[in-house]
């Protein structure tokens, strides 16, 4: 063990003494520094650094770089001093408890399934783990049971620094080959791993490990969790999402979910008879519409591009124009959206020389293409008349 990184010592070290050994100045405009010895983690192993301070500096980052950690400051600190190091224990121990908790689900995928963890990353707002096979999700759920019984036992977290002989006899997990002196965390019941991290003396700190989401990725799965006051917190804002819910449909927070449903089979009626109703409006408007062999140009309000491209459709369809362009929106806003349609003429190139005109965005098909255009009603219907007499 080195004896200079104090977090394998004790990671529950908050404060240090330490003498500062070099301070350069980095391109980023911030300082670097090495200390004879240190508590803040490097990032590594999917564990994101420390922060804290040093002597009052904030430190920013930390990184190993050529066998040296070093130390990301927002102010320049002097060369040979005693400084005192301060951790932000809160950051600190939500990564402990985190990472602790991957490895006792990680370890309990691998004993039941053979599965190998792949990818592991913790974020601000959840951890992610990815195992190269499959789990449904009775089995994850039967998972997440057994790992919180770990955290119930209260069992101690080991970490231990095997003899290459004793490693060589002993079965660990590890995502590549290791040299040297290896690092190996064990959870008695649930994982055996090689790991340079932080974590927790014993599983009961973890307090709870709650999966969120599971995702099939790259032929196995990846598991979104949290553990610990992180999964509080996660837990408390989404009950505070789920009673403003349940205040905005009057519902019972255990009857949301019958509630949501009923809302959106409503809503589906209502998109299916406002569908019918722009069928008929459509129908009116085709019938009074005569045959043309030109462009043609229609501008109504209240349209959702869904319409737009309905009925540009049924105007080139019906003879009603050789190219139709249907647009919707007012010169208030000064913003239309558009649907260009034709058989005969390619609207992809119409659509492309339209929004260099007038600022606009999207494009499609050689039938059809839609978007956003900038301007007033007149200005379109122009640019629209000139271009369609190029094409």
């Amino acid at each position: 063990m080195d004896q200079n990184r104090l977090y394998y010592g004790s990671p529950y070290v908050k404060s240090f003494m330490c003498t500062v050994l070099k301070c350069t100045a980095s391109k980023k405009g911030t300082w670097e520094a090495v200390f004879n010895q240190t508590a803040f983690y490097p990032e590594g192993g999917g564990q994101p650094y420390d922060t804290g301070t040093v002597n009052g500096i904030p430190v920013l980052s930390v990184h190993e770089r050529g066998g040296e950690i070093i130390h990301e400051l927002a102010a320049p600190i002097e060369t040979g001093i005693l400084a005192e190091g301060v951790i932000d224990w809160q950051r600190r121990y939500d990564l402990m408890q985190q990472h602790t908790g991957e490895h006792i689900l990680s370890g309990l995928v691998h004993k039941h399934y053979g599965y190998d963890n792949v990818g592991f990353h913790m974020g601000t707002e959840e951890v992610t783990i990815d195992f190269n096979g499959v789990l449904t999700q009775k089995q994850l759920e039967a998972l997440e049971d057994e790992a919180n019984e770990i955290i119930y036992a209260n069992v101690p977290v080991k970490a231990l620094y095997p003899e290459s002989k004793e490693l060589d006899a002993l079965d660990y997990r590890s995502k590549k080959e290791l040299t040297g002196q290896v690092r190996i965390v064990e959870i008695p019941g649930a994982d055996v791993c090689a790991c340079c991290g932080t974590h927790v003396e014993n599983t009961g700190e973890v307090g709870i490990i709650k999966t969120r989401t599971m995702i099939h990725y790259k032929g196995g799965v990846r598991i979104s969790m949290l553990c610990g006051r992180l999964a509080l917190l996660d837990y408390r804002e989404r009950l505070k999402d789920e009673i403003r819910i349940s205040n905005l449909l009057s519902a019972k927070v255990a009857l949301v979910p019958e509630a949501v449903e009923k809302l959106k089979n409503e809503g589906q009626h209502k998109d299916g008879q406002i569908g019918e109703m722009w069928q008929k409006i459509f129908r009116l408007k085709l019938a009074v519409c005569p045959e043309s062999q030109g462009a043609e140009e229609f501008f109504e309000e209240g349209m959702e591009p869904v319409q737009l491209r309905q009925f540009a459709t049924l105007l080139y369809e019906q003879n009603k124009g050789k190219i139709a362009g249907v647009f919707s929106g007012n010169d208030s806003d000064g913003i239309y959206q558009y649907a260009l349609g034709s058989s005969q003429a390619d609207m992809r190139a119409l659509s492309k020389a339209m929004n260099a005109r007038l600022d606009g965005r999207g494009g499609g098909s050689a039938l059809m293409a839609q978007g956003t255009f900038k301007g007033t009603r007149e200005q379109i219907r122009l640019v629209f008349l000139e271009e369609t007499g190029k094409l």
